[in-house]
């Protein structure tokens, strides 16, 4: 009945056009109350327990992080000092989306605004060079997704505070598999290049190692801002809301001094982060009270007990779970699935034995297949956006489909060898 309960509400309330914040608590609702016997207090105290979590308060300067970042034109600095290092390489400029998503995920920690960042830049010079369009829409979009499980990761910083799992170790655990699949994209752009359809003109300029050290040079800022976000949590000198609130001021300070932040553009993105951590919390709200419904009635449990009577053993589960973020990926973006989802998918993984650091990241790379997939792949969007509709969604998505594939793939790959995502962590703590 409680089952029955939990998904005709959902579906009620989410194909009414509610939000999916205020769907997910009043679903969380009707099951304290009428399955619960009337414990919807329990609620209030789980969503008082939530907003005052002090591991959250990082989630809204990491926002605000980000949209700094984009404001100042920080990424076309980055960028332009980047470019010279991957000249000779089979696909050239197409590395360099990759290598700069990559720097730039690791201070942004998110997804949408490491796509728009470097494809405000990026698109227009390769579009002018000669570059495919749908493939430079491709190697951003992808690029994008690293902002989700490089760290400092939105995505991570999310689960742990949610589900009370060691942000350090999630940071640290994403930092290996980020870099594998940043090489694995570059390794697709040079077997692309090199065969098939002309996606690059050719390499003209000549390779200048004085031209690469002066590059180099250009973007020494972006170390330091780096060493305040992860540095300052590595060596356990800050927590991880304290080193989210010295990347802001250290993006201020790089901001004004060495990019072209103003004061009008400063307000601009804190206006803009307020609003998108109004959106992301109140599903936060809803997914508080939905989580304390499902808890209390054992839902997860009972889930576990109902696939085992299936005949499925643990990687059963797993491939069900894996299958149903796919699917669900399709029609929400990243952190609303997460927080839609873990109530149930946490507690039934963990009790089967998985580490919750591993799942985590297994989670997050769902997650980023989820941004490059359509109908609601928020990367294709945006990046079609900057495109002005040069590359529409459709051709985004297709363009994509390699990256998405290797994104697959590497959830294989550490399921079948969680050593490579719980190594570092667990050499480090």
């Amino acid at each position: 009945m409680s089952w029955l309960i939990l998904c005709s509400s959902l579906a009620l309330l989410l194909s009414t056009g509610a939000l999916l914040g205020a769907g997910l608590g009043l679903t969380g609702f009707i099951l304290l109350h009428f399955q619960g016997n009337g414990a919807s207090a329990l609620a209030i105290n789980s969503v008082w327990n939530l907003l005052t979590e002090f591991t959250l308060s990082a989630v809204p300067l990491f926002i605000i992080l980000g949209d700094i970042l984009l404001a100042s034109g920080v990424s076309q600095r980055v960028y332009n000092g980047l470019t010279p290092l991957f000249r000779k390489i089979p696909g050239q400029l197409l590395h360099t989306n990759i290598a700069v998503c990559t720097l730039f995920g690791a201070v942004s920690g998110s997804s949408t605004a490491t796509a728009a960042a470097i494809g405000s830049v990026s698109y227009p010079e390769l579009k002018q060079r000669g570059y495919s369009p749908s493939m430079v829409v491709g190697t951003l979009a992808a690029g994008g997704t690293l902002g989700l499980l490089i760290p400092p990761s939105l995505a991570l910083l999310i689960y742990g505070a949610t589900q009370n799992v060691s942000i350090g170790k999630l940071f640290m655990a994403g930092l290996i598999p980020g870099v594998i699949i940043a090489v694995c994209f570059s390794a697709w752009i040079f077997i692309r290049a090199s065969i098939g359809t002309k996606v690059a003109p050719p390499a003209t300029e000549p390779f200048c190692w004085k031209e690469v050290r002066q590059g180099l040079m250009q973007v020494w800022p972006l170390p330091i801002l780096i060493f305040f976000v992860l540095g300052t949590i590595y060596m356990g000198i800050a927590t991880p809301t304290e080193a989210a609130a010295l990347g802001v001021a250290a993006a201020i300070v790089i901001g004004f001094s060495w990019g072209d932040l103003t004061i009008t553009t400063l307000w601009k993105a804190f206006h803009n982060a307020s609003f998108m951590f109004g959106a992301i919390a109140l599903i936060l709200v809803g997914t508080s009270i939905l989580a304390q419904a499902v808890s209390l009635l054992g839902l997860p449990r009972a889930a576990v007990e109902m696939i085992s009577d299936l005949g499925f053993g643990r990687y059963g589960v797993l491939v069900m779970v894996i299958l149903v973020y796919l699917l669900l990926g399709c029609f929400f973006d990243g952190i609303s699935l997460l927080l839609m989802t873990l109530p149930i998918t946490f507690p039934m993984v963990t009790s089967m034995g998985f580490d919750p650091v591993w799942f985590g990241i297994i989670v997050t790379l769902l997650m980023e297949v989820g941004m490059i997939t359509p109908p609601v792949g928020l990367n294709l969007f945006v990046l079609s956006a900057i495109t002005k509709n040069e590359v529409n969604v459709t051709q985004a998505a297709k363009a994509s489909l390699p990256y998405w594939l290797i994104l697959l793939m590497a959830v294989a790959l550490l399921t079948i060898s969680p050593s490579i995502v719980l190594w570092l962590p667990n050499t480090i703590f």
